[in-house]
């Protein structure tokens, strides 16, 4: 049948109509609509994460949507499944825009690639004091500057030149709603987020849109485990070995808490003098172990309802 509510519902309703329902179905690209829908029709719904449909034997190395619908309802039938979070539909919608601003990054990153491919390409060398990732107004002039031997070469370079300024332009747009959105409507969280160094306006909107509202964990062991900065441990009888920062994770939300822990070490003495404690390992590890302390500080924040400051919350 089509993949709509409504169809089902219908069919239901026809052949079905005194049982108690209960559906299930993977997160993906079809969002949370259908679960609502559901719920309104008073049916019990769970969306799950793929991850958690257990697989016996071939199970694993085979996959269609028929064995993927048997499977989940095997293990609804076995009480196994547990849904993942919903959020409601305004963060939900809030979310949205976020990650149009995280696609925005990667086409500017990507478009800034393509230019210097292309001035590498035709042998132009790109003055030291302009060889950074900053691309300042005087670079982008003397990109506009160029000369080539023949036009074409100039047409390609101005298309790509217009395309970065779009993007360019519309990432500031995109930043400047996103926080204005959540200085407005989250206020109390937001400015409770600001308050902890590393974490700017960008990052604290990202937790806000994908991490909801954080009183839901509950506890600093719950919240990493969901982000994904947790050890990932393998153990067969005596034999014991850690296999690295666990693939489980909230990717998204996991590569700014990183980043912003680069940022926190450069800001907070506490951050740092713990970061140099660690100096002479490995400098990933180490990162990490910055990362997991800065999401321990923000379930603290949020958690407590007080700013931040300098060795009070640890």
């Amino acid at each position: 049948m089509p993949t709509k509510a409504e169809v089902l519902h219908d069919y239901v309703k026809k052949h079905f109509k005194e049982y108690v329902v209960t559906t299930a179905y993977e997160a993906g690209c079809c969002g949370y609509y259908a679960h609502r829908c559901f719920e309104s029709y008073g049916w019990s719904s769970l969306v799950v994460n793929p991850a958690d449909i257990h697989r016996k034997g071939n199970e694993k190395y085979t996959k269609t949507d028929k064995i993927d619908a048997q499977l989940i309802s095997r293990e609804l039938k076995d009480g196994r499944l547990d849904s993942i979070h919903i959020p409601e539909v305004e963060r939900e919608q809030l979310r949205s825009l976020f990650r149009r601003r995280n696609d925005l990054v990667k086409d500017y990153r990507r478009v800034k690639s393509y230019i210097k491919m292309q001035l590498l390409y035709f042998g132009v060398i790109i003055p030291e004091e302009f060889d950074n990732d900053h691309w300042s107004h005087k670079f982008r002039a003397w990109v506009d500057g160029v000369v080539f031997d023949y036009p074409t070469a100039r047409e390609t370079l101005d298309s790509r030149m217009r395309y970065f300024r779009f993007i360019d332009k519309e990432i500031r747009d995109v930043s400047t709603k996103l926080r204005a959105y959540c200085r407005k409507h989250y206020k109390k969280d937001y400015y409770l987020l600001r308050s902890i160094p590393g974490i700017g306006g960008i990052v604290a909107c990202g937790i806000l849109c994908e991490l909801g509202d954080l009183r839901r964990f509950n506890n600093i062991k719950h919240l990493s485990g969901y982000v994904g900065l947790v050890p990932g441990i393998h153990q067969s009888g005596d034999n014991q070995r850690s296999k690295g920062i666990t693939i489980r994770a909230h990717r998204l939300m996991r590569s700014y808490f990183v980043e912003a822990s680069w940022q926190a070490i450069r800001t907070d003495p506490v951050m740092q003098s713990y970061y140099r404690k660690h100096v002479g390992k490995n400098v990933k590890t180490i990162i990490i172990k910055v990362a997991r302390k800065l999401l321990s500080r923000t379930l603290a924040v949020i958690k407590t309802e007080t700013p931040y400051s300098i060795g009070v919350i640890e």
